[in-house]
């Protein structure tokens, strides 16, 4: 308990650290390129992970990530911070076998029993998709800071892109929106109890059932939801040469994200991805804007986006839903228009 209440006085303190925004990070990338006969997946493609064939049969899988204080529990900040971080494994196709901890602390202002906290957290999650942590690396920060550098196996000929859908495919989420304005809603302490364990227990949640799930279909792509939202990856899995049409009456988001939009509760970068994207999305239909904004909402352990053939999508769905996992079908791959997203 004084654990978390040392936390929650840092939590409240903290700002929320955003990623770059779409725009200025594809200015960055398009710079670097790597090349190499073994190098499956590099920075083309904005994919999310890298992917590097080791023989044949086997090809490794690496990623890295790590954010700042969600929630006020320094355990559970640790397990949301190790999901968010394996995801990208999981999104791949892959299994993950060892990670490294990313740790920046405060070791002045803070006991380090928070970190041991933050740290078992960590453990915690990698355990349970049967990696195993054998290291990492701390310095001292005025910002907390955790994540995880991973890496898994996937055999080279079943990696799941993030833009090799099919035109006729179906795609499923398996997690609700509005993560990121929650967060903030965290932050500024504006959500109950119930609601806090709520998108905590979400977060958490490993997107490895789910990953399985999707290669046990079949599935022809697949991606995570994290800081460019639900509109920016989906982007990316048209590749923009084909068209995602958006049923946003199927969208599954935590209901009570809206009153927090109407507030203007929202992380910086969902305001950027909104930006970004406006020229590439097209609204056929008018919808709410509080739920529009939730659309573009910056994730941080966010689910999965999963293509699959028509015939297999209600099967997966439900397949998910009798593991726990709150699947949904929300979008159809068509051929190219003049959008690369249409929200209908």
């Amino acid at each position: 308990m004084n654990n978390e209440a040392k936390l929650t006085k840092f939590v409240r303190a903290s700002g929320c650290a955003a990623k770059l925004s779409p725009g200025s990070l594809e200015n960055v990338t398009c710079h670097l390129k790597s090349f190499h006969k073994d190098l499956l997946v590099g920075f083309e493609g904005n994919e999310d992970a890298g992917v590097y064939r080791i023989t044949d049969d086997l090809a490794m899988v690496q990623t890295v990530d790590f954010i700042t204080p969600v929630v006020d529990d320094p355990f559970v900040y640790g397990q949301i911070a190790a999901a968010n971080s394996l995801s990208d494994v999981f999104a791949m196709g892959g299994d993950a076998k060892t990670a490294l901890n990313l740790v920046g602390f405060d070791g002045k202002n803070h006991h380090t029993e928070i970190l041991t906290e933050i740290l078992r957290g960590g453990m915690n999650k990698a355990t349970e998709c049967g990696a195993v942590i054998v290291g990492g690396h701390t310095i001292e920060t005025p910002e907390m800071i955790y994540g995880l550098s991973c890496t898994g196996f996937v055999h080279p000929d079943k990696i799941l892109r993030n833009n090799t859908v099919q035109e006729g495919d179906v795609i499923v989420l398996t997690k609700p929106l509005g993560l990121g304005i929650l967060i903030t809603a965290i932050k500024a302490d504006l959500l109950d109890n119930a609601t806090v364990l709520k998108v905590a227990e979400t977060m958490k949640t490993l997107n490895y059932k789910a990953s399985l799930i999707a290669r046990e279909f079949d599935a022809h792509a697949c991606t995570d939801v994290t800081g460019f939202g639900f509109l920016g990856h989906l982007r990316e899995m048209s590749g923009s040469v084909k068209t995602i049409e958006v049923d946003s009456t199927s969208v599954p988001f935590f209901s009570e994200a809206l009153p927090m939009a109407a507030m203007g509760i929202i992380p910086a970068g969902s305001y950027a991805n909104k930006e970004y994207l406006q020229p590439h999305v097209r609204f056929k239909n008018s919808i709410n804007a509080d739920l529009e904004m939730i659309l573009f909402d910056a994730q941080t352990s966010g689910g999965l986006l999963i293509s699959v053939s028509p015939e297999n999508a209600s099967k997966m769905v439900e397949r998910c839903q009798n593991e726990g996992i709150p699947a949904a079908i929300v979008a159809y791959v068509t051929a190219k228009t003049d959008n690369d997203i249409v929200i209908l």
